[in-house]
């Protein structure tokens, strides 16, 4: 798997804080914007969408990995999400967003940023490390 480089990491953040400003989140108020780095080069980007029936809601990394998939991506190197969660702390993908992302990239580097500039980095298969599989 390539690494991502620093500056590739940096344009994903960016990307992925300005996802969060098209983010629909009238329930919870709580905005997240996601950018995935796929094989390809190119950058694709959600942000979540909440529904008055809130099982309905779809997370910003399902829409970004899904607008890849739509374009036809199923490789991806890095994703890096991004909410306003203070300058104290982070937040990761949720635990169903883990096992679509592993579908697909199950060594992804996903980069997890808060508004206050703080970032931390983890491989996807330590956020998940006993995902469904074919196996």
């Amino acid at each position: 798997m390539t690494e991502p480089s620093a500056e590739q990491i940096a344009r994903l953040i960016e990307a992925a804080q300005a996802a969060r400003e098209k983010a629909y989140a009238p329930y919870s108020h709580f905005a997240v914007g996601a950018a995935l780095l796929g094989a390809d080069g190119k950058t694709y980007i959600g942000c979540n969408v909440e529904n008055a029936s809130y099982g309905l809601t779809v997370c910003a990394e399902r829409a970004a990995i899904v607008g890849a998939v739509a374009a036809g991506c199923r490789n991806f190197l890095a994703l890096a999400v991004v909410a306003d969660t203070g300058a104290e702390n982070i937040v990761t993908p949720c635990g169903a967003c883990r096992q679509v992302l592993a579908e697909f990239s199950p060594d992804l580097t996903v980069v997890c940023a808060n508004l206050a500039g703080q970032t931390a980095a983890y491989r996807l298969g330590g956020l998940l490390p006993h995902r469904f599989d074919l196996e």
